[in-house]
């Protein structure tokens, strides 16, 4: 790892991205948003601007609010926590999912669902869906838990897959014996916000509400709120920490974290989307960089050659997800910003 930038750095560094961020708002393609860049060393500098929700009433983004993550989860709660069962000696990574879930595919021809692994899951290779309707089925929480295990699954060639998360959910439900909303979470992390306090997300046909302190993923909700892809809800200060521990690799145990940085595919790492041509964190970053974005307008990157990561955290669904989205290409330009203006102290 290179040396940590210095406070100064950091700041020029934010000075530099700041623009593109202020223009997105100002143009009106997202709300609000919320810029932080932190050092190896936890050095930091961060920036909110915009407005936390426009409708039925406006209230400005202030610091210390809440967004929700969205795929976040899968990197920043479900990744480490199945990385803690393999750490605890509960599971293997290359443990069949029926294993620790018996019931999955039971009484079906052929399975193929039960002889998925862990790693499989975690690094999105299993072959499954990238998505379904979980939440227009009709069924209560546990019964769409059975369900997901009972359902014959055809899989097909690797994509990234919420269904593979909301299973490695289930997973770890069942190996820790509670509901992920009783997981304990780091400070700046929760299941549950203060709506009062939290950026709004979309104005929801299903629901017929606009969401506020409660997972804009209605899969997740209709999972009871919390699920192994999307739930979790964190302030830009509480995604920093997380950040930097993995910066840093304190998050795990040193093998884990070698594990997780192992390339599973062209993109992908254990959970998290290594970089690779026209990924979300730009031109300019290291060959060792990684990151994951969320479908709310979140993301979040690591570089561990140049001793920083950042996050760029907004409600681009607020009040609706169906028009243009400027996340792509307003990733690629503060990554690219934040990278130009990187040099060693």
């Amino acid at each position: 790892m290179a040396a940590a930038p210095d406070k100064a750095t950091l700041d020029r560094m934010l000075t530099a991205a700041a623009p593109h961020l202020r223009g997105a708002v100002a143009s009106g393609w997202i709300p609000g948003a919320a810029l932080g860049v932190v050092s190896a060393s936890g050095e930091r500098a961060t920036l909110h601007l915009g407005q936390a929700q426009l409708e039925p009433e406006a209230r400005p983004l202030e610091e210390g609010a809440w967004f929700d993550l969205a795929s976040l989860t899968k990197v920043l709660f479900t990744l480490p926590e199945v990385m803690k069962l393999v750490e605890d000696g509960l599971a293997d990574l290359d443990d069949p999912l029926k294993q620790h879930l018996p019931e999955a595919g039971w009484l079906q021809e052929d399975p193929a669902l039960a002889r998925v692994t862990i790693r499989q899951l975690l690094a999105h290779q299993a072959g499954l869906p990238a998505w379904v309707p979980l939440y227009t089925w009709g069924c209560d929480a546990a019964t769409l838990k059975a369900r997901l295990l009972q359902e014959p699954w055809r899989l097909g060639e690797p994509v990234y897959s919420d269904v593979g998360f909301m299973l490695l959910g289930l997973l770890l439900e069942r190996l820790r014996d509670r509901e992920l909303k009783a997981f304990e979470l780091p400070r700046g992390l929760t299941f549950e916000p203060d709506p009062a306090r939290t950026a709004a997300t979309e104005r929801c046909p299903w629901r017929g509400r606009v969401l506020v302190g409660e997972v804009h993923d209605e899969n997740a909700f209709a999972l009871g709120g919390a699920a192994g892809h999307a739930g979790l809800f964190g302030t830009l200060e509480g995604v920093l920490d997380r950040a930097r521990a993995w910066l840093t690799e304190i998050e795990l145990s040193p093998a884990a974290h070698a594990a997780v940085r192992e390339p599973q595919s062209e993109e992908r790492l254990l959970g998290w989307v290594r970089r690779h041509p026209g990924w979300s964190g730009g031109r300019l970053a290291s060959p060792a960089a990684y990151g994951h974005t969320g479908f709310t307008g979140t993301g979040v990157w690591i570089d561990p050659e140049r001793g920083y990561a950042w996050a760029l955290l907004s409600n681009r669904v607020h009040p609706s997800r169906h028009r243009e989205n400027p996340l792509p290409e307003l990733r690629r330009r503060v990554a690219d910003a934040l990278a130009a203006e990187w040099r060693q102290p």
